[in-house]
């Protein structure tokens, strides 16, 4: 799966974009960043606050309950803001 990180997710990361294999277990979006928060400080800190992070699944927009099956790629950004 091609994750997508935009702004300051992508400045803390380190990283624009990879390629993960998902582990057993991660099978919500909620689960996704929950998994991201422990693979390293730099994702930790990027995912510090969950609940403000908005994340899109093939380019459209979802609540974390919704499930990654089928997805090819999970965008990740921070709240956007302007008109």
């Amino acid at each position: 799966m091609k994750l997508a990180y935009f702004a300051w997710v992508r400045e803390r990361i380190g990283l624009a974009e990879e390629e993960v294999a998902l582990p057993a277990g991660v099978g919500t979006v909620g689960d996704l960043i929950a998994w991201l928060k422990g693979r390293g400080e730099n994702y930790a800190h990027a995912f510090e606050s969950p609940e403000t992070i908005r994340v899109a699944i093939d380019q459209e927009h979802v609540d974390h309950s919704e499930p990654l099956a089928g997805a090819k790629e999970v965008a990740l950004f921070p709240p956007m803001t302007g008109g």
